[in-house]
């Protein structure tokens, strides 16, 4: 196995969710807009020499993964719906050796004028 977070990956950035996660009352009545970046550490040897859609882990389908674990529950912390995704990703893919997952909350209420509130997620498959 190589090390965590080195090699290939399937990398998807800037996708953008409205959701109802956060502490405060507002947040969770009127929701905002989230952005997720995540990338999947995936051996894509295969996929590269063969040309076949059947050798490799989808990024479309890593999407609705994604867009599902975001969606099904509401939680207080952009921590938890990170580790939320992880735990999809990885019980959705078994190629997917590693993920780094960054929530970003645009209009965090915190008073800045410009920025935005974000964590980082690096996760590394448990042994099978």
């Amino acid at each position: 196995m190589t090390a965590p977070f080195t090699g290939d990956r399937i990398i998807l950035k800037d996708l953008g969710f409205y959701g109802y996660h956060g502490l405060m009352s507002e947040e969770k009545a009127l929701g905002q807009r989230f952005f997720i970046d995540l990338e999947c550490g995936v051996d894509l040897t295969s996929p590269a020499q063969t040309d076949s859609i059947g050798q490799t882990v989808s990024y479309a389908a890593i999407y609705d993964v994604v867009k599902e674990a975001f969606e099904g529950r509401r939680m207080q912390l952009i921590e938890a719906v990170a580790q939320n995704i992880v735990d999809a990703v990885f019980q959705s893919f078994a190629d997917v050796e590693w993920i780094i997952v960054r929530v970003r909350k645009p209009e965090a209420p915190i008073a800045m004028v410009r920025g935005e509130a974000a964590i980082e997620l690096h996760r590394q498959r448990s042994e099978r």
